[in-house]
């Protein structure tokens, strides 16, 4: 009991300690949120990745099965604060192909369904929208790494 006060106490002494907690936390609540209707709905997924015309047909089914599933594990990793640098690499990377994804078929003039956390149509948002808000999570995610990193300096984490 006295040792998880401790660690309580010195999580809030520590500003990083807190950013890097709520970033991670917040980031992980997006993740589990995001692959949960695209684990339900590979093939509805399927279509939406396919709308985007950016992968080759053969590479569409494998990547709408495949990437829910990472986003998954992604977030269960944030989640458990497990393999942190790794894991904040790996969702800054997925989360700025999706962000480039997004521009290239704006500006390419096609109007997708982000696929972000639903797998119809109906349920998109405008996609201005849609990329300041995938913009956010880029933000988000860049903090939660610059936090990590921040602690990282100091010692006070692995």
């Amino acid at each position: 009991m006295e040792a998880a006060k401790h660690s309580v106490l010195r999580l809030f002494r520590d500003r990083w300690a807190v950013a890097d907690v709520l970033l991670r936390l917040a980031l992980a609540g997006i993740l589990l949120a995001a692959s949960a209707g695209k684990i339900m709905d590979p093939q509805g997924f399927s279509a939406v990745v396919r709308d985007y015309q950016i992968l080759p047909s053969a590479f569409v089914a494998p990547t709408a099965v495949i990437l829910p599933w990472l986003e998954l594990v992604l977030g269960i990793l944030l989640l458990a604060g497990r393999m942190r640098l790794g894991t904040l690499l790996l969702v800054n990377a997925l989360l700025l192909t999706f962000l480039g994804a997004l521009i290239a078929n704006y500006f390419r003039g096609i109007d997708v369904a982000c696929g972000c956390f639903s797998t119809t149509r109906e349920a998109s948002s405008p996609m201005p929208w849609d990329i300041v808000r995938d913009g956010a999570f880029v933000a988000l995610a860049l903090g939660a790494a610059w936090a990590y990193r921040a602690r990282q300096r100091r010692g006070l984490v692995d």
